[in-house]
């Protein structure tokens, strides 16, 4: 993937005012440690070899310098960690806020072939180290940039032969720097990935610790855990690995640039044509030569952590949603619920055969369907087609007549209620989670809504009623509580157009009559279609269809299916006498 660097930095457009204040700064503090050598030099050369009886005015006067020199670097070095942290945690939170939002917006086909824990990863760890790149890399490049070519253009002046000598050994270490660089940018990418595999393992076993412990699988998910963090432990050595090369090879080559110019400069001082003090100062100055390239080696890992993380956020940033509004889209108003199916196909990317074939079906506005079969038929499918939460892959699904892929997507949804079984509940209070359905209803409407879904009695018998907290995905509620919430949530939002997917199918017996009479009067004069598992709820649906594989294989009322003896009547019979 190649690094985008323009939209890397583009980010600091909107601090660049006190992120330049920042460098500035940085440029100060360099600046000022560069003249530090040189006033020692002029103390031992010139002052302290000159008239001893006027050096101590001197002396103080130089010592004068360095106290002013010690006070800039002191503010700006407060400057640049301060400020230079707080642009780092701005753009940070920039980041994840654009990353979380372009989430939002991507389809299901996204979601459905990704895990929450290594997404969480590229928006937490990622743009944690993303974020210390973006403070220290131009701050500490010319922080160091400056000491070195500073340093390079003094030693020159000093003594350029043996300047020169110091220098041959840098053509090495660039390339040098260069090959284990690439070899870095690999292993922490790898180690990315490992680390959101461990993540997406840990958000996997705890948001299903019942499940585990029921059947008693603690051994089972601390097994897959450390599959998952050896793998992740592996990739760590091998980063460790090529670090340990890297770093004491730049190590190495520093040690043999001081001794080349302590057994170089001692030579020339032998010949007489070197000074002690110009061979302390010497030695002082490649000392700055030589900080900044250990720093610069140290900071290789945090640029390659911070160049990988980047890569990473701009992957899913390139994603565009499949399922997007047309230019020009129609916004909904006065809808009537009229909801047409014209030759509709859909096969998921992942799957050979289609689940939809050629399918065709008229629901008209206000009238009450009910789709009834086999798993796998292609019952959910056919409901999420209808808000776009897939795309028919041919054919046309209509709206009031208009097809839904020309009308405004957020005012499509606005119009669908859903009803799943396997109900979402935020962490938060049921009034949060009944006012999702609308964020900008009173508290009033609030309660109107779930008097309306039979749940008002359940919350007010709770500790604190409505500002009752409810636990992570609604755990402190039965099922049966957490689909009234969900009804209620629908009521708020008032829908012209319901979708039920088998609301009812995990709930008790008491449940499934209280939800049943919820729904029932949720859906009057809607137009409303039931996934249904029960066939015992769907007695008065004013049409039901039987969806198998091959499209729709039967279509009538419950009493005219059961006269017939078809495919319908032989599922009721099963139920019955289960149920019996």
């Amino acid at each position: 993937m190649r690094f985008p660097i323009r939209r890397f930095f583009s980010y600091y457009q909107p601090y660049k005012r006190l992120y330049l204040t920042v460098l500035g700064c940085a440029f100060l503090v360099s600046a000022a440690a560069l003249v530090f050598p040189l006033l020692v030099q002029h103390l031992t050369k010139v002052v302290l070899q000159g008239d001893l009886s006027e050096a101590l005015g001197k002396v103080y006067a130089i010592s004068g310098w360095m106290l002013a020199l010690i006070a800039i670097q002191a503010i700006g070095n407060y400057i640049v960690d301060y400020k230079g942290h707080e642009v780092g945690a701005r753009m940070e939170s920039d980041l994840r806020g654009e990353l979380f939002a372009h989430m939002q917006t991507l389809s299901f086909d996204f979601h459905d072939g990704q895990r929450t824990g290594r997404l969480m990863s590229r928006i937490t760890n990622d743009l944690l180290l993303l974020s210390e790149l973006y403070h220290h890399g131009p701050e500490d490049y010319v922080k160091y940039i400056v000491r070195f070519v500073g340093a390079f253009a003094i030693l020159c002046t000093i003594d350029a032969r043996l300047t020169l000598a110091v220098f041959c050994f840098f053509p090495f270490m660039a390339a040098y720097s260069l090959y284990f660089n690439k070899k870095l940018n690999r292993a922490l990418t790898r180690n990315k990935a490992r680390i959101g595999d461990v993540n997406a393992q840990v958000e996997d076993s705890l948001s299903g610790i019942r499940a585990v412990q029921s059947f008693a699988n603690e051994r089972l998910e601390i097994e897959k855990f450390d599959r998952e963090n050896r793998r992740f432990l592996d990739s760590r050595k091998a980063t460790y690995r090529a670090e340990a090369y890297y770093f004491n090879g730049i190590e190495t080559m520093i040690q043999l640039i001081t001794m080349t110019a302590i057994v170089y400069g001692s030579a020339r001082m032998i010949g007489h044509s070197m000074e002690i003090a110009d061979l302390i100062t010497f030695l002082l100055y490649i000392g700055y030569m030589i900080e900044p390239i250990q720093r610069l080696t140290h900071m290789s890992t945090q640029l390659q952590e911070g160049v990988t993380g980047f890569q990473r956020f701009m992957e899913i940033m390139n994603l565009k949603p499949t399922i997007t509004s047309k230019q020009g889209a129609a916004v909904l108003r006065g809808v009537r619920g009229e909801i047409s199916f014209r030759d509709v196909s859909f096969r998921y990317e992942d799957r050979p055969d289609p689940v939809l074939n050629h399918l065709s079906l008229q629901v008209r506005p206000g009238e009450y369907v009910a789709l009834v079969g086999p798993s796998g038929a292609g019952k959910t499918t056919l409901c999420s087609l209808i808000p776009r939460f897939y795309e028919a892959s041919e054919g046309h699904v209509l709206l009031d007549g208009i097809d839904v892929k020309d009308l405004e997507l957020q005012s499509l949804r606005r119009h669908v209620g859903v009803v799943q079984q396997d109900v979402f509940l935020f962490a938060g209070t049921i009034l949060d989670n009944i006012r999702y359905g609308r964020p900008d209803a009173t508290d009033e409407e609030v309660v109107a809504a779930a008097k309306r879904a039979h749940a008002h009695d359940f919350i007010l018998k709770l500790p604190d009623g409505y500002r009752s907290e409810i636990g992570q995905r609604g755990l402190k509620l039965s099922g049966g509580q957490k689909q009234r919430i969900s009804i209620a949530r629908v009521f708020l939002k008032n829908p012209p157009v319901l979708l039920f997917d088998e609301a009812t199918s995990a709930l008790d017996n008491e449940s499934e009559r209280i939800v049943q009479a919820s729904l029932e009067a949720l859906a009057q004069g809607r137009t409303t279609i039931v996934i249904a598992h029960r066939l015992s709820t769907i007695r008065h649906a004013q049409r039901i269809l039987v969806l198998t594989e091959d499209g729709i294989a039967e279509e009538g009322t419950h009493e005219a299916l059961l006269a017939r003896g078809g495919m319908y009547a032989r599922l009721y019979a099963m139920q019955h006498a289960v149920h019996v």
